[in-house]
């Protein structure tokens, strides 16, 4: 698997400071993506043990709240294993920091469903090791700046842990932003 990017100071892609692994390769290839290099699954350097263990490092930080995996496409069938030794590692070592995935894929359709379009012997294990996942691919027609966390309207934060242990989608509080009002 190759990877795109890391942010180690990220506040953009989940709830607090993070860091921020971008892998590389999708074939979503969303309308208005904000990061289209990443769709080519060559483009970006080998996500090596030297890379991970880097990453590792900078989770130790009390003010760092975890790790969001986005990309590209982690849950594309190639990045799904050799994510799972990543996040089961950083979960065994942060098990009190939080694990965001960004998926142009959704949950309930194309990730968990044995039939799905992405599912694979490594889905589950990746699934239980994280949090929250963001869902559904990116739809310009559905921009909404207001939107934390997402760019589309159509994109839900899930409860993952949640979602799993009553078997159907269950919604993070974060897609609640009614409060919001734009500058005047």
């Amino acid at each position: 698997m190759n990877y795109g990017e890391i942010k180690f100071l990220d506040v953009a892609d989940g709830e607090g400071v993070r860091v921020s692994l971008f892998v590389s390769g999708c074939r979503n290839k969303c309308k208005g993506c904000f990061n289209e290099k990443t769709w080519d699954f060559n483009y970006g350097s080998p996500f090596t043990k030297e890379i991970e263990d880097k990453i590792i490092e900078a989770l130790k930080p009390a003010y760092i709240s975890g790790l969001t995996v986005l990309g590209g496409e982690p849950f594309e069938p190639e990045n799904q294993e050799a994510l799972v030794p990543f996040i089961k590692r950083v979960r065994e070592l942060y098990p009190n920091k939080t694990i965001w995935m960004y998926s142009g894929y959704t949950m309930d359709k194309e990730i968990i469903p044995f039939n799905g379009k992405v599912h694979t012997k490594y889905t589950m294990d990746i699934l239980n090791s994280i949090d929250i996942l963001v869902d559904g691919r990116f739809v310009c027609e559905l921009l909404n700046l207001a939107l934390k966390f997402r760019g589309s309207s159509n994109q839900r934060i899930i409860d993952v842990k949640e979602s799993l242990k009553e078997n159907k989608i269950i919604l993070s509080h974060l897609n609640d932003y009614k409060d919001f009002k734009p500058e005047e």
